[in-house]
C-alpha cells in the first residue's frame, strides 16, 4: 500500500499526519515548530523530521512506502526559503518525493476540502488565502511580524508587552495585562523585562493569549488592543472580498487565536456579522494537516 504525508509547519508547533489513497487518516503526531528565518533551516527540518518520524514509528510503514511528503510551512511564499528548506530536508531523509508550499495553501484546502473559500489565519502571525472557482489563489497579508501580521499573536503580544513596559515604567495605565505577563514570564522589573525579551528568554506570541484572557475580565486596555487588531483583520477581509469579485465570501476560522471560541475570536465574529454581511463564516472542515494531505493527493493526480 501507498501512503501520503501532510505537515503543518508553524511558529508554535509541527502537526504531522499519515493517511492512505483514501485518505484515510492511519497516525498524527505534533512536535516542536519555529520561525524558518529565527531557528534556521537545519533546525527546521529536524523538526519537521521528528514529527515524521513519530507517524513513520507508530504505523510501521517505511520511508519508500510514502509516495509523497507535503509540506505548508509560514514563510514558504518566499522561494528562496523554500528551496533552503527542501534542499536541507532531501539531504537529511531518503524520501524521493518532497514538495513544500505555504501554511495557508494548506489551512485553505483543509478548510473546504478543495472548494472554493476564504482561509483566515490567525495564529503566531496572519494572513488571508482565498481561492477562486478557477483555483486561481490570492492572498492578503502575510508580511511577517516586523511590518505585518496584523491581528496575529506577534502583534497582539506586542503591544501587550508595551503595556506592561510602561506601566512598569511608572506611566502606563493600570491593567491587568501586566500581572498576567509577569507571572507567566516571572518578571520583576523593568530591567527584568528588558532582559527577558531582549534575551529571547520571552515568547512574543505567547503573550497574546494572555492579552485575550485580561479582555475576558473586561481589562479596558486588552479590549482596547483587540479591538484594534480586529480592525485590521476587518479590512484585510475587506480587501480579499475585491480581489476574488465575489458577492459572497465563504471564510473559515484558524490558527491558534481564533480557530476555538474565545473572546478576540467572538469580537471578531461579531464585527463580521454587523460589518461584513457579504461575509458566511462557516468552520473548516479539516484542520491543515489533512489540507496537505488533501492537495498531496491532487497533485499526485495532476502528475505534478
Amino acid at each position: 500500500m501507498r501512503y501520503l504525508i501532510g505537515i503543518d509547519y508553524g511558529g508554535t508547533k509541527t502537526d504531522c499526519v499519515i493517511a492512505n489513497f483514501d485518505p484515510e487518516i492511519l497516525f498524527s503526531a505534533s512536535t516542536a515548530g519555529g520561525n524558518l528565518l529565527k531557528v534556521g533551516f537545519e533546525k527546521a527540518s529536524l523538526n519537521i523530521l521528528s514529527s515524521i518520524e513519530k507517524c513513520l514509528e507508530n504505523t510501521n510503514i517505511k520511508y519508500e512506502d510514502v509516495d509523497l511528503v507535503l509540506i505548508g510551512s509560514a514563510g514558504a511564499g518566499r522561494k528562496e526559503d523554500s528551496d533552503k528548506l527542501l534542499n536541507e530536508l532531501k539531504r537529511i531523509t531518503d524520501f524521493k518525493n518532497i514538495k513544500i508550499t505555504t501554511d495557508a495553501h494548506i489551512a485553505l484546502e483543509g478548510a473546504f476540502s478543495g472548494k472554493p473559500g476564504c482561509i483566515l489565519i490567525a495564529g503566531t502571525g496572519s494572513i488571508i488565502y482565498g481561492k477562486d472557482k478557477e483555483e486561481k489563489l490570492y492572498r492578503i497579508g502575510g508580511f511577517g511580524r516586523l511590518i505585518g501580521d496584523q491581528g496575529g499573536g506577534y502583534s497582539i503580544g506586542r503591544k501587550g508587552l508595551i503595556v506592561v513596559s510602561k506601566q512598569l515604567d511608572g506611566w502606563g495605565n493600570n491593567t491587568k495585562i501586566t500581572n498576567l505577563i509577569c507571572d507567566k514570564f516571572k518578571i520583576k522589573n523593568k530591567e527584568d523585562l528588558i532582559s527577558k525579551v531582549y534575551g529571547n528568554r520571552v515568547s512574543i506570541p505567547e503573550a497574546a493569549p494572555l492579552v485575550i484572557e485580561a479582555a475576558k475580565a473586561d481589562d479596558k486596555t486588552a479590549i482596547i488592543i483587540l479591538n484594534e487588531e480586529s480592525d485590521e483583520l476587518i479590512e484585510q477581509i475587506t480587501a480579499m472580498k475585491k480581489k476574488l469579485n465575489e458577492e459572497k465570501l465563504n471564510l473559515a476560522f484558524t490558527g491558534s487565536l481564533i480557530q476555538n471560541k474565545n473572546y478576540y475570536s467572538n469580537l471578531l465574529r461579531k464585527k463580521i456579522k454587523e460589518e461584513l454581511p457579504f461575509v458566511e463564516v462557516t468552520e473548516a472542515e479539516h484542520p491543515p494537516a489533512v489540507g496537505a494531505v488533501l492537495l498531496s493527493k491532487k497533485y499526485l493526480a495532476d502528475g505534478k
